[in-house]
């Protein structure tokens, strides 16, 4: 049984605001309700520390040198193990677009990680993304979403698809979005060259989420404001957004944030194979990738080809770069994705009842604690 915790004296993060030498207390696998008197395993954290939540990542394909498109189960642990020692708790496996019958036997690997509970799910980015929106996404593989595919997928899943990435406007993309709402599967607007109108009809058909906000979709125009104007004004939708300095302009971030608010804001890090591992030459999706200064590339063509960023340095730029109360950060970054994936009863936030997982952050918004379900994946009695 895991030992009692406690974690005193920190500044501690919780949905009514920020506590000034906060304590936290872990019974077990959760968080219990604060208690005096001595516990089996008392950590005293100076005052400029945080207690956060642990983060919940919903579009990640890769970090440590490895891939989900991978498909086995021991390269996919790589890349959990990756971004939990920097704060992710909890993620979803994102795919890169490829055969179906590729895809299918990915989804169907990665489900048993998901049954096991080293995931929270899987996401399909691709293969029914448009051409000239593809980004990193092998062009010859991208097909329409006829809803007979999108079953196959899901079908592949055995339960576990929480998300799939698609572009509306393709022949079947509407049929495809209410067949996924249907399915209990959320429908991610992405790789799009979609107008205004078609997205509007896309969330009215039952998408809920905007795949990294302003990429891979046309500009906001102000004769066409296009997708990024209909799924930043409407409230069903939750955006991603990628913060890494690359991906986003910090006046967008700004703008994004202002627009929509941190309830639905979700960040992510869309990571590949080279997050928390550094530059080189790396495999994506059948594609190949440089990564030079920490910014992924393709060889060919020299697209951005995701990020190699991790969600603490996302945190980290948020707060002492653009300036956003920790507080909305902690929101995006743990809560509303939480309350995407219909688990804000368990995660995404520091309250009796709920699995403990958080993060210890120190004066500079770096981890030094990282806990999953009452165990330390980084201690900061090591540190």
């Amino acid at each position: 049984m895991v030992a009692r915790k406690v974690l005193t004296g920190a500044r501690v993060v919780l949905p009514t605001g920020v506590v000034e030498g906060g304590r936290v207390t872990v019974d077990g696998r959760t968080i219990a309700t604060d208690e005096s008197g001595s516990a089996p395993a008392t950590v005293v954290l100076p005052g400029d520390h945080w207690i956060v939540p642990g983060f919940v990542d919903i579009h990640v394909h890769g970090g440590g040198g490895a891939t989900f498109s991978a498909g086995t189960a021991e390269r996919a642990l790589e890349v959990i193990g990756t971004h939990r020692r920097h704060g992710t708790t909890t993620l979803l496996a994102s795919t890169v677009t490829g055969d179906l019958d590729d895809l299918a036997h990915q989804a169907s690997a990665l489900s048993e990680l998901v049954e096991q509970g080293d995931l929270a799910g899987l996401h399909f980015e691709g293969p029914f993304l448009a051409r000239n929106r593809c980004g990193a996404h092998e062009p010859s593989l991208l097909r329409d979403p006829d809803p007979s595919d999108v079953r196959k997928l899901v079908d592949a899943a055995r339960g576990t698809a929480r998300m799939m990435t698609l572009a509306p406007e393709l022949p079947g993309g509407l049929d495809s979005v209410r067949l996924l709402a249907d399915h209990g599967v959320i429908a991610a607007v992405g790789h799009t060259d979609g107008s205004y109108d078609v997205t509007r009809q896309a969330i009215e058909a039952g998408a809920t989420v905007a795949t990294h906000l302003f990429n891979a979709m046309p500009p906001l125009a102000h004769r066409a404001p296009g997708p990024v104007a209909a799924l930043l004004e409407d409230e069903r939708i939750t955006i991603e957004l990628i913060n890494d300095g690359v991906h986003l302009h910090p006046a967008v971030l700004e703008l994004a944030f202002h627009r929509a608010g941190a309830g639905r804001v979700a960040l992510i890090t869309d990571a590949m194979g080279a997050a928390g591992k550094g530059d080189g030459r790396y495999p994506l999706g059948g594609l190949d990738v440089e990564v030079k200064d920490g910014v992924a590339r393709l060889v060919e063509g020299g697209s951005i080809a995701g990020s190699t960023l991790t969600l603490d340095s996302a945190f980290r730029r948020a707060v002492t770069l653009d300036r956003v109360p920790v507080e909305q950060v902690v929101e995006a970054i743990s809560a509303t994705p939480a309350r995407l994936l219909g688990a804000y009863d368990r995660i995404g936030s520091l309250e009796p009842g709920k699995d403990a997982d958080l993060v210890v952050l120190d004066r500079d918004f770096a981890p030094v604690g990282v806990m999953r379900k009452g165990e330390w994946v980084l201690s900061p009695e090591l540190v």
